[in-house]
């Protein structure tokens, strides 16, 4: 048997492949298109693995995903592959519709096709699995109830609205034409391998290299935060048992402000990784100019996927946050390999001018 796995090399995608095999022996094929955020680095441990399959490819490749289709035969698509950060689609949102809205709409037609080819029972258990985002649902105020899966879709960016009309897309497939879709919508992960664009890395990055900590506006921003192996896990679950054209949200019960993050990870930096000069890593911190439409508060309401599918996160945010700052410190070779004159490049241009 076979998945499909596309966006594979990035962030969430590598730890989902990295976890699969850990609890399968299914192959995986891995299509990814290797941008900035793809990085064959985190799979390097999958090398010589005959279970990975890894094809560089973008998803609105349709002939070359129509020929992955009929070479492995996949049971199941998860759709992994996604631009994701908002600053990057405030700067340049073009790419975020070619992906995440046409490249889904590509990847979609190229599904529909394949399994009018499936026998009866083969197609009885395909599914085709979306990973989708909180931020589709807008912002909350602080007293306002978690997402739920009713929630209505209000994006306020061209990276959530580019998701958002991807969402939409999965879900008139299923309604149309039949498809057998799932999809999830998690709230802000962290954890090994996560491209150092993000906030939890750049503070660690930073902070070890000496450099300024950047927190956007009064830092009160609001987020739930997930352990990336907790969402693999809760992929895992909802396509193993999800009902078919549902949603689920998945959170980790974690709400926290971007500025109780960040001086989380400063606390443990100065536990784990002292400065030299015996100084605390907050002392880095700087306040920004805030992003534009900066949404103040994202929650996810879990409990369908816990009453449903018996799913809850394993970790809780302080378990999680040691592991992670512990990763980065022990992997300090990986961090340097993605640090390139482009990405220092991206830094620059992000945060030129925003000191506040």
């Amino acid at each position: 048997m076979t998945i499909l796995v596309t966006g594979g090399a990035g962030f969430i995608g590598a730890n989902f492949v990295l976890d699969w095999l850990a609890h399968s022996d299914e192959t995986v094929v891995n299509l990814d298109k290797l941008t900035y955020a793809g990085n064959l680095d985190n799979l390097s441990s999958l090398t010589g693995n005959t279970q990975h399959v890894f094809v560089q490819g973008d998803i609105g490749d349709s002939a070359l995903v129509e020929r992955l289709l009929e070479e492995h035969r996949p049971r199941a698509i998860l759709n992994f592959a996604a631009e994701s950060h908002v600053d990057r689609s405030i700067h340049g949102p073009q790419a975020f519709i070619d992906t995440n809205i046409v490249g889904t709409f590509r990847l979609l037609e190229a599904v529909r096709a394949y399994v009018k080819g499936l026998a009866s029972d083969s197609l009885q258990a395909f599914r085709f699995l979306h990973v989708s985002t909180d931020e589709v649902y807008g912002s909350l105020a602080k007293d306002e109830a978690a997402f739920t899966e009713r929630h209505a879709y209000e994006p306020n960016s061209p990276y959530s609205a580019s998701k958002a009309a991807s969402d939409h897309l999965v879900r008139a497939y299923h309604h149309t034409y039949g498809l057998p879709v799932l999809t999830t919508n998690c709230s802000n992960n962290y954890g090994p391998y996560h491209f150092p664009e993000k906030l939890i890395p750049l503070m660690i990055v930073n902070a070890l290299a000496g450099e300024a900590l950047p927190v956007y506006g009064d830092g009160q921003q609001i987020r739930d935060w997930l352990y990336v192996k907790d969402h693999c896990s809760a992929i895992r679950r909802v396509l193993e048992a999800g009902s078919v054209g549902e949603v689920y949200n998945v959170g980790g019960w974690n709400e926290k402000t971007n500025l109780e993050i960040v001086h989380t990870v400063c606390a443990l930096l100065d536990e784990l990784r002292p400065r030299a000069d015996g100084q605390p890593y907050h002392a880095q911190i700087s306040y920004v100019t805030d992003r534009p439409g900066h949404d103040r508060r994202y929650a996810i309401d879990a409990r369908k996927l816990e009453r449903e599918l018996g799913w809850k996160p394993a970790e809780t945010f302080e378990t999680g946050i040691r592991k992670t700052v512990q990763w980065y410190l022990d992997n300090q070779d990986w961090v340097r390999n993605i640090q390139s004159g482009a990405y220092r490049e991206w830094v620059e241009k992000n945060y030129a001018g925003r000191r506040a």
